[in-house]
């Protein structure tokens, strides 16, 4: 659980910005995305095999093996 303490001067926007800090460097939003549908099995490899394919296109062209 993510907590913030504001203190009595502080303005609210100021508070804000550093819970959205905090949620981005705990990964809170990822979670949330992540949980908020159910995604098959299936669908899951499929992404991760495109996403690995991605990469490795990227870093062949990176090194002038493929274009």
């Amino acid at each position: 659980m993510v907590r913030v303490t504001v203190a009595k001067n502080e303005p609210l926007d100021k508070a804000l910005k550093r819970l959205k800090k905090i949620c981005d460097n705990e990964g809170v939003l990822g979670r949330i995305r992540h949980t908020a549908y159910y995604e098959k099995p299936s669908d899951e490899r499929r992404k991760a095999e495109k996403r690995r394919m991605k990469s490795i296109k990227t870093a062949e062209r990176a090194k002038g093996l493929r274009r």
